[in-house]
């Protein structure tokens, strides 16, 4: 059991993952997590999501960060509004994405993300540009929650 709101416990796992943290991040998952990329392979198990971003943890060529547009709990549930940014070498891939989050006794027990391929395609694009004229990429929005629930 934790004394950290659902909110906040989402926040500060993606802020761990930000920080290149898996381990950290690892702790907010409950053991037998469900993480689904809508679209893509559902991925069960806190070994099996670890093995995921272990590998950024392992590497400088790739990583992760984002920014937070909305976020909203309703009791156990966290809905995320976020700008995701997907980095590989000098590429920054930025795109939308809605995360839906449930905590049960402190731990993310289901991770869904959902997102548009063409988005990220864009967002791929514009990070190629970026490598050669910076200004084309837009900033992140904060990820900073300034109270529970709000933005």
């Amino acid at each position: 059991m934790t004394s950290r709101t659902p909110d906040r416990v989402v926040t500060d796992f993606l802020d761990a993952l930000a920080r290149d943290d898996s381990s950290a991040a690892m702790a907010d998952l409950d053991d037998n997590i469900v993480y689904t990329n809508v679209g893509l392979p559902t991925i069960r198990g806190k070994r099996n999501v670890a093995k995921v971003f272990g590998a950024m943890d392992a590497s400088s060529f790739a990583g992760f960060d984002y920014g937070i547009i909305n976020i909203a709990t309703d009791d156990t549930v966290v809905l995320t509004e976020r700008i995701d940014e997907i980095r590989l070498g000098p590429v920054r891939i930025r795109f939308w994405v809605c995360g839906r989050f449930e905590v049960l006794d402190g731990a993310i027990a289901v991770w869904r993300d959902y997102f548009d391929f063409w988005d990220i395609t864009k967002g791929f694009v514009r990070g190629l540009v970026g490598v050669v004229v910076p200004s084309a990429v837009q900033s992140l929005p904060a990820r900073t929650v300034d109270a529970p629930g709000i933005i």
